[in-house]
């Protein structure tokens, strides 16, 4: 648990200003609770006769050192009525109970104010904090996590952690001292003191069940928190795939998951209200007791308190009982705070294998050749590229061919530096690349991956991500030459047109051809084409390529594709194979050869369309 307090505390130092000024005002909503007891004794003594003399400053200075800068201050106002007789003078007196129960109330709503304010923010930054990490972790990371439980990670965690951070924040002083300031008040008078001792008697049976229901909240918050995160996966599993769901008929089937998740995070969730609940009416419970136990005691005993000591005395009682049930509670909320916070500082304290170097070097990719030297690369404990060695040169276009898994996706993540190799390196004008920084590698490589990605965002911001600040006519210009202008002007709101989720209001090769005008738009020395133009038939595509190859000119391209008017005009072809390139050339010289290449083309390349 101290672990877990420090960590809150990192979170929550930033604001520290605001959550000193909590605390303070904590601290006197406490003290103002123990001097408002204190007044209704010797209000309720002016009010009622027959309780002897009564002097206002000689009551004032017999006050309990924890409230006595308080009750100081009333006494000197009052010293001119140390002894009350008339009507004004006693409603005088009595006006100070509400003055004294605004002090309270208005601490108390500062208090909790200011420790939300806090937490708030901290759990804002905490938000943004994960997401910027999970940003710039490595595809590695991505490939084996799950979205869901990413997502619920960020967004229901944190949540549970900002429901603690306000509540303790807010409590921690104020719930506490409140306590042992009505405690200190009672037992520093004799009048009260042993009516105090029998009350809070009656708490000592409540503290055994509040350790045994603890421990069940410990087990019951860390199930919670995995129930939560599968959920989350199971919604956005059928909402993602929701073609899927529906064409295999499918809906009961992730019902059935999804309800078998919620029956498990409602067994955790009853267990941690009982362990919340159960302690905290036996305390109001022990609170009733105590006080039965008061009048029993009143009965037998012939020299009674007065009736203010009596009234001053239940008040205390029930006004401490509440904090006490709030601290039990607490003590719960802490146990399924630090349960969530074990998930989301685990995520936090997974490094990236992509580091910047500490001293970068500039990268100028324009007019450099790039160079994959002695390159040794895997998935875990699958080999997955062995022995690479390749040279594209500057102004270049080279295809990468090969079966399923032969690598070629490899060779441009390695590239985009989206992996590491290990053994060997990738070269950009003879410059290690993990000698770069990240963003300075990424920003003059231009990307177009085979599922075309666009986001819930309209045509034109989908396009303009290649280059912020870009024009309209740029834009337009790189949606003419993608082939695009023209069935986004078909569209009502053009440019303007909103996407959807991952482009589902648009069909796959107009997704395709956006992704492509994103590209062309970055206008980057390096492009790289991913299955670019799966979604096009062959005629569209070898138009496409005609009028695309003068905007090409100059610009290194690797290109990854199984139609033949993709890379018949590529300068050079390389052909991969259980992570080995096996073949190069042309391709008229690869045909000739007869080799792998050419039984590729025979099984799998369209005809070339003339």
């Amino acid at each position: 648990m101290a672990l877990f307090f420090r960590r809150i505390w990192t979170i929550a130092r930033p604001y520290r200003a605001r959550l000193f000024l909590g605390f303070l005002f904590g601290a006197l909503y406490a003290l103002s609770n123990g001097a408002l007891m204190f007044v209704v004794k010797w209000v309720v003594n002016i009010v009622f006769p027959g309780t002897g003399p009564f002097d206002v400053v000689e009551q004032m200075d017999r006050a309990p050192a924890i409230i006595r800068p308080i009750t100081h201050v009333l006494g000197t106002w009052l010293s001119h009525i140390r002894t009350p007789t008339s009507h004004a003078e006693q409603a005088l007196l009595i006006s100070f109970l509400p003055a004294l129960a605004l002090i309270r109330v208005v601490s108390g709503y500062l208090n909790v104010y200011f420790a939300n304010w806090a937490a708030v923010r901290a759990i804002a930054d905490l938000r943004a904090q994960i997401f910027d990490h999970i940003q710039n972790l490595p595809l590695s990371f991505f490939s084996s996590a799950r979205t869901g439980e990413i997502t619920g990670r960020t967004l229901n965690d944190t949540g549970l952690l900002h429901s603690v951070i306000s509540n303790s924040m807010s409590s921690l002083v104020k719930d506490p001292l409140t306590v042992l300031t009505l405690a200190f008040v009672l037992l520093a008078q004799p009048e009260t003191r042993r009516l105090t001792v029998i009350s809070l008697g009656a708490l000592l049976f409540c503290l055994m069940p509040m350790r045994i229901y603890a421990s069940k909240v410990r087990k019951s918050a860390k199930e919670m928190q995995t129930h939560v995160a599968e959920l989350n996966s199971v919604m956005h599993e059928t909402f993602t795939g929701n073609r899927i769901v529906k064409a295999y008929n499918l809906e009961q089937t992730m019902l059935s998951k999804f309800r078998d998740a919620t029956r498990k995070y409602i067994s955790q969730m009853m267990r941690v209200v009982r362990a919340n609940e159960i302690p905290s009416q036996m305390t109001e419970f022990a609170g009733v007791v105590g006080v039965a136990l008061i009048l029993l005691y009143a009965i037998f005993q012939s020299n009674a308190a007065t009736p203010g000591d009596f009234i001053s005395f239940i008040l205390s009682i029930v006004v401490m009982y509440q904090p006490i049930k709030s601290l039990v509670k607490l003590q719960n909320q802490l146990h399924q705070a630090d349960s969530a916070s074990q998930k989301i500082f685990e995520l936090l304290d997974i490094q990236s294998t992509i580091q910047d170097p500490a001293n970068p070097v500039p990268l100028k990719a324009a007019g450099a050749d790039i160079e994959f030297q002695d390159i040794e690369f895997a998935y875990g404990e699958k080999p997955v590229l062995r022995g690479i060695n390749l040279r594209v040169k500057a102004g270049q276009m080279v295809a990468l061919v090969g079966g399923n898994g032969s690598g070629k996706t490899s060779l441009t993540n390695l590239l985009l530096r989206l992996y590491d190799p290990e053994r060997g390196a990738v070269l950009i004008g003879g410059t290690d690349i993990r000698q770069v920084a990240v963003k300075d590698l990424r920003n003059q490589i231009a990307f177009v991956s085979q599922g075309a990605i666009l986001f819930h965002d309209t045509i034109r911001n989908n396009i303009a991500l290649g280059k912020p600040g870009t024009t309209d006519t740029e834009i337009e210009a790189a949606a003419k030459l993608a082939w695009a202008h023209e069935f986004i002007l078909e569209k009502p709101e053009g440019y303007q047109t909103v996407v959807g989720e991952k482009g589902i209001a648009l069909s796959g090769g107009q997704r395709q051809r956006i992704s492509i005008a994103r590209a062309i738009l970055r206008d980057a020395p390096i492009l790289i084409l991913d299955e670019a133009t799966s979604e096009f038939d062959s005629k569209s595509d070898h138009a496409f390529h005609a009028s695309l190859r003068e905007w090409m000119e100059g610009r290194t391209t690797i290109c990854i594709a199984h139609r033949l008017s993709t890379i018949q005009n590529a300068n050079l072809i390389v052909v991969l194979e259980n992570g080995k390139i096996v073949e190069t050339g042309t391709h008229a010289q690869l045909i000739q050869s007869g080799g792998v290449y050419c039984k590729l083309f025979e099984l799998k390349f369209e005809p070339v369309l003339t």
